[in-house]
């Protein structure tokens, strides 16, 4: 019985924050080697932190990722335990995403990523280069201070394996698990055991079970051990990095790290019979007979062992029950650890939210809260470094220890309900009860006077004083009255950031936090520099149905029984007189509902639909509830406002990202800000669809069955449904 302890780790690293990253990979090692591991992997590039964009076009960046391995191999970090460290490597003018394996002080390889990641929020062929050579490992000259320090001139570098006394072992990094032409499959069939990956991927909603089973198959088709490390928390950008880290043997999860953490470092680790790897290949005939006309892959001997023979009391490490969030969990605690994140990292002294009592700001406040009462229970397990974070941020005095997350929310959340006169007395009510729930310093600030005071400079200057469109006055004017008040709340909001800690005799600033829904975004329904625009927004790629689910779950679960109350409100923006017989609707002002955004949003991003697509699409999925016309009238519609509205895009609030269809024009939605809003070519073209549909008598008959298809790359399947609601089943 060949048993191997194997170890994989969760880190939470920071793009060029090199002491930091060092610091967490030595801490990960010692761990992994206190557990007896004799093989540790850890993140994708987790010496110089996965997010470092243009930073890697910097000689500065790779010469300190190597400064750093120095450090690494130059003390007993290595000894007894074979390492991978995630790191860029430049050979013969290239630049590669790499992984060093190290061992007793020593490179014993170095193996470049074969399958960039360059889609979505990834760009990786912006700084890196793919290896394309798997004929043949090449010899690599190390840096001169790292040569001399080792004692160690070169390196293999390339595809390929280590073939150890024991045992082979080899790498697949991140993109490379889910390629259909996977490294492994060619290394299993060679005869390697374990498999290491380093990873660096983003949480999405609902994308986590992708990412295991992609894990688990991959070692029930080959066999094998499979060790997946990941980096967890904010490195810096709109990402959250879910961790995850997990272990698999033949299809099966034997380990498996937190998805949502404060913790800088987690190791798991497992002991694994290698000789039940060779036993459930051996009974595959399919996998012996293309073993035996495999494709030779190239290997570097080893001369160690790393197994341990069988001793009493020595058992594999049993499987596990895979642990999955619900979707409301992950609103919760990913956008909160993101938050943490940031505001310990950013040195601000804690948050701002204008606080509106509607279902959006709201689901920030509740995400704040929910992230004190993270911070208190890891204090209450004696995490040290949140702890110390806490009372530095807190600004306790000597002897005082957080021990309530409403005294903590006191301390570092700041709520203002900015109301005016068509603000109602409901969502002000609604505003300070959650804000005592979660314990926040609420203020109420009325804005009227500041309002009056725009308008009667205006009248001053024009001699003209605007009118809301319920008392006569035009369209332009109605906007306008109500985009004064939506930016003079931003304003405000940041005044107070600023000056808030001085009155109370506190250092430092607040972060303004954003509450605008990826929905609002696609379509445009928000002032730009309004209370949209803010520091940071742990909701912009959420969606409004995603947020009402999460409220019905934060009022019983994070105990805020007021959320229940606010979910059940209809969306109102209160921008305009409340009346006897009009009260202002989001819904009804956008001409579309928030469900129908959602699948709008979808289509065009997730299944790559323009118009008349997207047309087409909805005339299947709704067919029978809406005619072709009706259909055609409601994809002009979102187009004709998505295309007006797209340039607010482009100053939006930096946000979480947690959705396959975010509109976010900085990193994720490269689409142009300027279209010509009335689509001639493409509303023609639906035109012309629409009249041939016409003279189709089944467009006049309900569908049959349903429209389901799966959303790649998202973790989620939508279903178009035939119902009253031509956006139910979304």
């Amino acid at each position: 019985m060949r048993l191997l302890r194997v170890a994989t780790c969760n880190l939470n690293q920071w793009a060029m924050d090199f002491d930091t990253n060092l610091r967490n990979v030595k801490e990960s090692i010692a761990r992994a080697k206190a557990a007896g591991a004799a093989v540790r992997v850890g993140p994708e590039l987790e010496l110089t932190g996965y997010g470092c964009e243009d930073h890697f076009l910097e000689q500065d960046t790779t010469a300190h990722a190597w400064e750093c391995l120095r450090d690494i191999l130059t003390g007993d970090h290595t000894d007894n335990i074979l390492c991978s460290i995630g790191m860029p490597v430049i050979f013969n003018s290239v630049r590669y995403n790499c992984q060093v394996f190290c061992m007793n002080r020593k490179i014993i390889m170095i193996r470049p990523k074969m399958s960039l990641a360059n889609d979505g929020n990834y760009r990786e062929f912006r700084w890196f280069s793919a290896w394309t050579f798997k004929d043949e490992i090449v010899e690599f000259q190390l840096p001169i201070e790292v040569s001399e320090a080792i004692s160690q001139d070169t390196v293999p570098f390339g595809y390929g394996y280590m073939r150890f006394l024991d045992v082979s072992l080899a790498a697949e990094t991140c993109e490379e698990l889910f390629t259909a032409n996977a490294p492994r499959i060619d290394l299993a069939l060679n005869g390697v055991e374990v498999f290491m990956n380093a990873s660096g991927s983003h949480h999405q909603l609902r994308k986590l079970n992708l990412r295991i089973d992609s894990i688990r198959n991959a070692t029930q088709t080959c066999g094998g051990v499979y060790m997946y490390a990941n980096q967890q928390g904010c490195d810096g950008g709109r990402l959250y990095y879910d961790g995850c880290c997990c272990i698999a043997v033949n299809g099966d999860l034997v380990a498996q790290g937190s998805q949502f953490s404060l913790k800088d470092v987690e190791v798991m680790d497992a002991l694994v019979d290698l000789d039940a790897v060779s036993s459930y290949r051996a009974s595959v005939s399919s996998f012996r007979e293309q073993a035996s006309h495999r494709t030779n892959v190239p290997f570097v001997k080893v001369p160690y062992k790393l197994c341990q023979s069988f001793r009493n009391g020595m058992v594999p490490t049993s499987p596990v029950q895979v642990m999955y969030h619900c979707p409301e969990e992950e609103i919760a605690f990913g956008p909160s650890c993101w938050l943490w994140d940031y505001l310990r990292r950013s040195q601000a002294a804690g948050f701002l939210l204008p606080l509106s009592g509607g279902a959006d700001s709201s689901s920030v406040a509740a995400i704040v809260g929910c992230m004190c009462q993270l911070v208190i229970k890891d204090i209450e397990k004696g995490d040290e470094q949140v702890k110390a974070d806490a009372l530095r941020i807190g600004q306790y005095k000597d002897g005082e220890i957080p021990t309530d997350s409403r005294e903590l929310a006191k301390r570092l959340f700041y709520t203002v309900y900015m109301g005016t006169e068509n603000s109602s007395e409901d969502t002000r009510s609604r505003a300070k009860r959650l804000a005592e729930e979660i314990g926040s310093f609420h203020l109420n600030v009325p804005i009227d006077s500041v309002v009056s005071a725009f308008l009667s400079l205006f009248e001053t200057l024009t001699g003209k004083r605007p009118r809301y469109k319920v008392d006569g006055g035009s369209n332009a004017e109605n906007l306008g009255l109500q985009n004064i008040q939506a930016r003079i709340r931003m304003v405000l909001a940041f005044m107070m950031a600023s000056l808030m800690p001085w009155v109370h005799n506190k250092s430092g600033f607040y972060l303004v936090l954003g509450s605008s829904n990826v929905d609002e975004g696609l379509r445009g329904y928000l002032t730009k520099y309004d209370c949209s625009s803010a520091d940071i927004n742990p909701i912009g790629s959420v969606s409004k149905q995603d947020l009402r689910a999460f409220l019905r779950w934060a009022a019983i679960h994070l105990k805020c029984s007021s959320l229940a109350e606010v979910e059940s409100a209809p969306p109102t923006a209160e921008l305009e007189p409340i009346r006897a017989n009009y009260n202002q609707l989001d819904e009804v002002d956008m001409g579309m509902t928030y469900e129908e955004l959602s699948v709008y949003g979808r289509l065009r991003k997730i299944f790559r639909c323009g118009p008349v697509s997207m047309f087409q699409n909805l005339c299947h999925s709704w067919c029978g509830r809406l005619s072709p016309s009706e259909v055609a009238d409601k994809v002009k519609h979102f187009f004709k406002y998505y295309a007006i509205n797209r340039h607010k895009m482009t100053v939006l609030t930096p946000s979480y990202h947690a959705e396959s269809y975010s509109p976010e024009d900085n990193r994720f939605d490269l689409r142009q800000f300027l279209y010509n809003t009335r689509w001639p070519y493409q509303f023609r073209k639906i035109n012309e669809l629409v009249q041939e549909m016409g003279k189709d008598s089944k467009w006049d008959t309900p569908a049959e069955g349903q429209l389901q298809t799966s959303v790649q790359g998202s973790g989620m399947g939508v279903v178009a449904a035939g119902s009253a609601n031509p956006s139910a089943g979304f």
